[in-house]
């Protein structure tokens, strides 16, 4: 082959090779800009929210409702949040203050909201998906570091997602009673997606499995005891339950309430001061900006964490003043299937600053359980929030 031929081959091959480059460069700017700008694909990893968002669905999360969070931690690997394989993907050597630019609405009761989990600053490396603030509170840190350790900070825009249901807002006052909801003395709507736990008695056999498949009841939350005979805790919805009650082979029909805490460590705000549950709990006030509250030793263990970790400010000086302003409005989130969410009532208030954005569409959900194409479920199929 003669020079100039050689020189025409590697020119058609770098020409090529740079075009290629181009487009991926492009592709990688425009998918970026849209997941930080408008919106960002989300998956959801367990059954908290069932019966309204399925384990598997595939979400578009709109960061435009509530105004797009700008990128704190920039240096990040594209397409990935916090994770690559076992190692984390960004790096915290520059680090951006928090900003949000102008959104359609403020978050609303009743929204679903996609947000950074509170508790996910601090990681067990051998165990990252354990709140580690819960297990610190029963194993004492020095021994959940030993066993589980090292620890992982992260910052707040890498913490872990979740998607759970907001049922107050700032300035609320809300209550648990009997597993439902009450927010500023008035009982809150009850939306078709919630669930609540039933000891479901029946004759001897469990419950028909088409039946089963027809009422989406989650198969793998299915406890058949044999010795009751039933089903000890059956998550329902208020329709399922009235379909359930009129099944030929079911005795009764039973909620399954926690009126009182085995532990003080498991509900929030972990104090022996109060003794609630997760279907008791309450009176508590979502702290609002610019409000100010009174700082006592008995209220101190509701707001500490804000005053301490989210604010940065001095404890010991909210204390000492007997009052605190907040710099920033919180949230209460609880997930729809209420006896199977780790929510605000297991770790306390959603910042502002973590909120990510809201559900827009399932653009694809599937059932691990199942194979394909049993496992797609079409009826979810680019369904609308």
């Amino acid at each position: 082959m003669s020079p100039r031929k050689k020189i025409r081959t590697k020119s058609k091959f770098l020409n090529w090779l740079l075009d290629w480059v181009d487009a991926i460069l492009f592709a990688v700017v425009v998918v970026t800009l849209i997941n930080v700008f408008w919106f960002q694909s989300f998956k959801i990893p367990s059954s908290s929210m069932e019966s309204s968002l399925y384990t598997g669905d595939h979400l578009f999360v709109s960061k435009l409702t509530y105004g797009a969070r700008l990128p704190m931690t920039p240096l990040t690997i594209p397409f990935t949040h916090n994770v690559i394989g076992r190692s984390e993907s960004y790096s915290t050597s520059v680090q951006w203050k928090y900003k949000r630019l102008p959104g359609f609405r403020k978050v609303r009761k009743g929204d679903c909201v996609v947000f950074g989990f509170p508790n996910g600053d601090t990681v067990l490396t051998k165990a990252p998906v354990e709140d580690y603030h819960a297990v610190v509170r029963y194993m004492g840190r020095d021994a959940a570091v030993a066993a589980l350790g090292p620890v992982l900070v992260r910052p707040m825009d890498k913490k872990d997602h979740y998607v759970k249901r907001c049922v107050a807002t700032p300035g609320d006052t809300l209550e648990v009673r009997d597993g439902l909801v009450w927010v500023n003395g008035e009982q809150q709507t009850v939306w078709p997606g919630i669930q609540l736990s039933y000891r479901v008695v029946t004759t001897g056999r469990e419950l028909n499995p088409k039946m089963v498949d027809q009422l989406g009841l989650n198969v793998s939350e299915l406890r058949f005891s044999s010795s009751l005979p039933g089903y000890p805790e059956l998550p329902l919805t208020a329709e399922m339950l009235e379909q359930v009650k009129g099944m030929k082979n079911v005795v009764s029909v039973e909620p399954v309430l926690q009126t009182e805490s085995a532990d003080w460590r498991e509900i929030f705000p972990f104090s022996p001061l109060y003794s609630w549950s997760r279907d008791s709990f309450g009176p508590l006030w979502i702290p609002r900006k610019g409000a100010t509250v009174e700082i006592t030793e008995t209220t101190l263990p509701l707001y500490e964490r804000i005053i301490r970790d989210y604010e940065h400010s001095s404890v010991e000086e909210a204390l000492s003043a007997g009052s605190y302003t907040f710099q920033q409005d919180y949230y209460f989130m609880m997930g729809d299937n209420r006896h199977n969410s780790l929510d605000s009532r297991y770790w306390g208030f959603v910042p502002e600053d973590h909120i990510v954005g809201r559900p827009a569409v399932i653009w694809l959900s599937t059932d691990e359980g199942r194979q394909f194409p049993k496992n797609i479920r079409w009826r979810r199929f680019f369904k609308f929030l």
